[in-house]
């Protein structure tokens, strides 16, 4: 059995989030039909670096499969290509050990969440960015974002949904915010997220931007740890992963066209 690394980007505005769900269109239900044709109808189930939401979108989405096939690694990419819809392609292929996994190997995640901010929406990217037409004080903004870096509790920025058992502490080692013509792009780089994290920093940030809290309000918001202290969680359709990291140990050879 080999151990198959993908680095994968989809357009999440066409899929009901990246799990398999029953009669729903998902990331993972498209890449295992394609696995299992490649397969010869065998089920081959994937594990990816975790699961995105209903409309997020990824650029760098990482999973890996076990496969029995002896297939030259360099033909894998444009043989699962050529079986996947187009709002799903894989861009880089590599062989992994078998101590590699998409999700428990993980060293840190980057997520962008990008604003449409002028007065006008616009139609062609209402499933790619958020429309926010309110004047914002990108400098607010930007302290604010240095109170979020390092290691803390983020329970007050976590879905009361969440299914995370046991310690919601987690390490942003980058928060920034940064404005170009209309669109603005908030960056997090962080050693785990939880659910909703990303979009639930971005509405309190946004509140920051137009004076309804202060940048100085989160470490406040930090340590109340109580998700009822903030709005509600902002549109996916903004949200990208963007890059997946991995331990280097954990990898071997690169296979890529």
């Amino acid at each position: 059995m080999e151990r198959l690394k993908c680095t994968i980007s989809y357009d999440g505005s066409g899929f009901a989030g990246f799990q398999v769900q029953p009669r729903q269109r998902t990331v993972q239900g498209m890449l295992e039909k394609a696995l299992a044709k490649i397969h010869k109808g065998e089920a081959i189930r994937i594990q990816a670096s975790g699961r995105t939401d209903t409309g997020v979108h990824a650029v760098g989405q990482v999973i890996h499969f076990d496969t029995p096939l002896t297939i030259p690694e360099h033909n894998w990419k444009q043989a699962i290509n050529t079986l996947l819809p187009d709002d799903v392609h894989i861009s880089h292929v590599e062989q992994v050990s078998d101590s590699f996994h998409a999700r428990y190997s993980v060293k840190q995640k980057e997520y962008h969440y990008m604003v449409l901010n002028r007065d006008e929406p616009d139609v062609f990217r209402q499933n790619y960015a958020l429309y926010f037409p309110k004047s914002l004080n990108i400098e607010a903004i930007q302290a604010a974002c240095e109170y979020l870096e390092g290691t803390h509790d983020f329970t007050t920025f976590s879905s009361a949904k969440s299914t995370v058992k046991g310690s919601k502490v987690r390490t942003l080692y980058h928060a920034s915010c940064r404005k170009k013509g209309n669109d603005i792009e908030f960056i997090f780089r962080g050693s785990g997220f939880l659910y909703n994290m990303v979009r639930i920093m971005v509405s309190a940030l946004l509140d920051v931007g137009v004076g309804k809290r202060n940048p100085e309000d989160i470490p406040v918001l930090l340590a109340a740890k109580e998700r009822g202290k903030l709005g509600k969680t902002i549109s996916p359709n903004g949200l990208y992963l963007w890059e997946v990291s991995y331990h280097e140990q954990t990898e071997e050879k690169h296979f890529e066209d």
